[in-house]
């Protein structure tokens, strides 16, 4: 079985046994979360799809670990003043492994 979650402002395809980086939820290593905004179900190739959601559908997951990615440059110039900023940001993100998928 398969399905479409919203997380984070984003969506995601999944289906059980994946590992997903979401955005950072609040929660410890080996919590469990669960999504209940799910768009969409793929059940045996029978296609569920929500109004804008699915009735009674979640999804639950456990959470691995929380981290951070990989570092962007921001660099902010104006020519002929002298002025350059150099920052930099690492977006925190929630690893979490499905686990299951309930309709």
């Amino acid at each position: 079985m398969q399905a479409v979650i919203a997380t984070g402002g984003k969506q995601y395809w999944v289906k059980e046994g994946d590992i997903i980086k979401v955005e950072k939820i609040p929660l410890e290593k080996g919590e469990i979360v669960e999504f209940d905004q799910v768009l969409m179900v793929n059940k045996d190739g029978e296609y569920i799809v929500g109004q804008p959601l699915v009735e009674k559908a979640k999804v639950t997951g456990k959470v691995i670990r929380q981290g951070k990615a990989k570092k962007i440059i921001v660099f902010k110039y104006k020519a002929k003043t002298r002025y350059r900023k150099k920052t930099g940001h690492r977006q925190p993100f929630t690893e979490v492994l499905i686990k299951e998928i309930k309709l």
